[in-house]
């Protein structure tokens, strides 16, 4: 079970989930200087990564439940959580059922906001896809849009990296998790009802989580922050490595020193 998690450093803890056919890995460059402040733990959401955990039809819901089981495991009572894409909606719904266990909420690159019905759609034609070609064929052309044209030749290893992390997510786990992110519910009402600081990273060329969708959520928490990267798409960890570690690292601070 040791395999599925990271759990480095000492001190207030920062929780990473990752996004849809990712795994912790994408975070082990971006969090090793950030061990060095903080407790940090990475998480491998169910059938991906490490976790082999059914990947039977889960929710946004249920893999909150399977983040708070770990959590609990680990003895992290109180965390500032990091979501990534994928991983932010699933922080969303644990900010909805587990609130009183945040000391902090980041979205990165990631949304309270719910699919278009355009957007809706589309996963549903991607599940149709994984279901008739397979995984590889449907992993290969999705990594490479996710970074900005501009950053694409320097970033080719991560690149790379991303799409052999996805080609090895199991195809019930890749249809399991369109479907619930295609169904995930409007939870703009977590952001407007935050006991607890939230902060928003968002790319200005992310073409998965547009712009204007960004200006929408930024201004709903009592208390929040938002840091938009220009020449930047999905990836902000490989593509902004540096500008997204330091925001981050204040905005921890920040967090930790309003309840300290």
């Amino acid at each position: 079970m040791e395999n599925i998690y990271t759990d480095a450093g000492s001190g207030d803890t920062l929780v990473f989930l990752h996004g849809f056919c990712e795994s912790k890995q994408v975070w082990a460059g971006f969090v090793a200087p950030l061990q060095q402040r903080f407790r940090v733990i990475t998480l491998d959401l169910p059938g991906h990564g490490d976790n082999t955990a059914s990947s039977s039809p889960y929710t946004m819901e249920s893999l909150a439940d399977e983040v708070k089981q770990r959590l609990d495991e680990l003895e992290v009572k109180k965390c500032l959580l990091v979501g990534h894409s994928m991983g932010g909606y699933v922080g969303m719904a644990f900010a909805e059922k587990y609130g009183h266990r945040l000391r902090g909420l980041c979205l990165f690159h990631s949304s309270a906001l719910p699919d278009t019905e355009e957007k809706k759609a589309s996963r549903t034609k991607s599940i149709d896809f994984v279901e008739r070609h397979g995984v590889t064929s449907f992993v290969n052309p999705l990594i490479e849009p996710l970074f900005y044209e501009g950053n694409r030749d320097r970033l080719q290893q991560e690149i790379e990296m991303m799409k052999e992390i996805g080609r090895q997510t199991p195809q019930a786990a890749v249809v399991s998790a369109l479907a619930a992110m295609r169904d995930r519910p409007n939870r703009a009402h977590v952001l407007r009802e935050a006991k607890y600081p939230v902060q928003f990273i968002f790319g200005k060329d992310d073409t998965a989580v547009p712009l204007d969708k960004a200006l929408e959520q930024c201004h709903l928490p009592d208390y929040g922050t938002a840091l938009f990267l220009g020449k930047t798409g999905h990836m902000g960890m490989f593509e902004r490595t540096a500008e997204t570690q330091k925001a981050l690292v204040k905005f921890a601070e920040t967090v930790f020193e309003l309840v300290s």
